[in-house]
C-alpha cells in the first residue's frame, strides 16, 4: 500500500497571502531568517492580514542558512513563552525547516533530537499549534514536505527528520513575493527544484501520482528556469508553482544520491545546496541511467529532446542540464568553484562514505558503494567522465 501526502489547503497565485485575513487562531509566530523580510514589508504585511484575523502575532528571527539545534532551542523557548496557536513559517526552505522542529519540541519538551530523527516516530502534533509555510524562494518544496534538516553545530551531526505529522497544515504560494529574488537565489534554488522532480521521477518509491507531479515540474521548470533568472516576471510566477510540484512529488518519492552528495559536502565545502545539485545531478544522470535509462529517455522525450536510442536521449537530457547550469553562470566542478584540491582530497573518503549512508541513497535508482561515490565525486571536483 502506497500513502500520498500534502498539506490540507495550498493557496497559490498573485496575493494568495490575502488567506491569511481569515485563518482561525488567537497567536501566531513567525519564523524567519534574516531581518530583509521585515525590512522589505512582508512580515509587516503578514503582520496586518492576521491582525483583521484578530490573531496576535510575534516574530522569531535569526534562523540561519543551515538551522541549527542552538537556534530550534531558541525558538522553542519563544514558543513556550509565547503560547500561539499557530507557528508560521516564513521565507526559504531554512526557516520553515527551523519553524518545523520548534513546532515538534513546543508541543513535546521531553524529546531529544536523537528522538525525532527516527523516521516517521513522531507522535501526533497539533496539539498545541497548528503549522502554515509561506516559501518567498522558489525551490526548497518545504511548504509541502514532511522533512526538516537540524545541525549540531557543535558536533557537526545533522538530523534529518522525516514524518507525515511534519507537513503543513496550509501552503501559501504567493507568486508576488518571488519577485524580487536575487539572481544567484534564482539559479542555486531552481535547479535545487529541478533535481527534486528528476530524482523523484526515477526514485525507487516512486508512483503514478508522484510521477504525475513531477514530469509536469520538470515541464515548467525547463519552461521557465533561465527566463527567470533573466527577470522574466511570469516565469518567476511559474517557478513557484512548479518548484510546490516537485515538493510534493518528492516528499512522497522521497530522493537519491545527488542529495545524498550535496548533503554531505555542502558544510565542509560551504558551497549552497543549489550549486552542489548543479554540479552532480548531470554526473548522477550518467551513472543512474544504466538502471534507470528507460525513466531518463522518457522524461527526454516528454521535452521534446532528440535521440533515437535510450542512449541517445539521455545524452540529450544530461546536454539540457549542463546548457540551463551555463545559461545562469553556474560552475561546471568543485574545483571552477573554488573548493582547493588539498581541501577535497582531505575530505573525499569521509563524504564519500557519509554519503553512502544518506538516506536519500536508500531511494536512488541503482545501487552505489562507497568506492563508486568516491569516484562520483572524483568526477565532480575534476570534470572527468562518468564510464563506471
Amino acid at each position: 500500500m502506497n500513502r500520498f501526502t500534502i498539506p490540507r489547503d495550498v493557496y497559490f497565485g498573485d496575493n494568495a497571502i490575502e488567506h491569511l485575513k481569515s485563518v482561525k487562531g488567537n497567536k501566531a509566530i513567525l519564523v524567519i531568517g534574516s531581518q530583509r523580510l521585515i525590512e522589505d514589508g512582508t512580515i509587516p504585511k503578514i503582520q496586518n492580514l492576521l491582525k483583521e484575523a484578530d490573531i496576535d502575532t510575534d516574530v522569531f528571527s535569526g534562523v540561519e542558512n543551515d538551522p541549527s539545534v542552538a537556534t530550534v532551542k531558541k525558538g522553542v523557548q519563544k514558543m513556550s513563552e509565547f503560547n500561539p496557536d499557530l507557528i508560521i513559517g516564513v521565507g526559504g526552505g531554512s526557516p520553515i525547516d527551523a519553524a518545523k522542529a520548534m513546532w515538534i519540541f513546543y508541543e513535546y519538551p521531553e524529546l531529544t533530537f536523537e528522538d525525532v530523527s527516527k523516521p516517521f516516530t513522531l507522535p501526533e502534533l497539533r496539539e498545541k499549534a497548528k503549522f502554515i509555510a509561506i516559501p518567498t524562494t522558489s525551490g526548497t518544496g518545504s511548504e509541502v514536505t514532511s522533512f526538516s534538516i537540524i545541525t549540531d553545530n557543535e558536533t557537526g551531526i545533522k538530523y534529518p527528520i522525516a514524518d507525515y505529522n511534519l507537513t503543513p497544515d496550509i501552503a501559501i504560494l504567493d507568486t508576488n513575493l518571488v519577485q524580487s529574488m536575487p539572481k544567484a537565489l534564482i539559479a542555486n534554488t531552481g535547479i535545487d527544484a529541478l533535481t527534486h522532480a528528476f530524482e523523484a521521477y526515477v526514485s525507487k518509491a516512486g508512483n503514478p501520482i508522484t510521477d504525475g507531479l513531477a514530469i509536469k515540474a520538470i515541464e515548467m521548470i525547463v519552461n521557465n528556469l533561465v527566463s527567470s533568472f533573466n527577470g522574466k516576471q511570469q516565469s518567476r510566477k511559474d517557478m513557484h508553482i512548479a518548484q510546490c510540484l516537485a515538493g510534493m512529488a518528492f516528499s512522497n518519492a522521497i530522493l537519491g544520491i545527488v542529495h545524498s552528495m550535496a548533503h554531505k559536502s555542502g558544510k565542509i565545502f560551504n558551497v549552497p545546496h543549489g550549486r552542489l545539485n548543479g554540479i552532480y545531478l548531470p554526473l548522477v544522470i550518467k551513472f543512474n541511467s544504466k538502471k534507470a535509462g528507460e525513466a531518463y529517455a522518457d522524461i527526454a522525450k516528454r521535452l521534446g529532446l532528440k535521440g533515437e536510442t535510450t542512449d541517445a536521449l539521455v545524452q540529450s537530457l544530461i546536454q539540457l542540464v549542463k546548457d540551463i547550469r551555463a545559461s545562469m553562470n553556474m560552475p561546471i566542478t568543485l574545483k571552477e568553484y573554488g573548493i582547493s584540491e588539498e581541501k577535497f582530497r582531505d575530505n573525499l573518503d569521509e563524504i564519500s562514505k557519509a554519503a553512502v549512508k544518506d538516506p536519500c541513497t536508500g531511494t536512488n535508482p541503482r545501487e552505489i558503494s562507497a568506492k563508486e561515490m568516491k569516484e562520483l565525486f572524483e568526477a565532480a571536483y575534476y570534470g572527468t567522465a562518468v564510464d563506471f
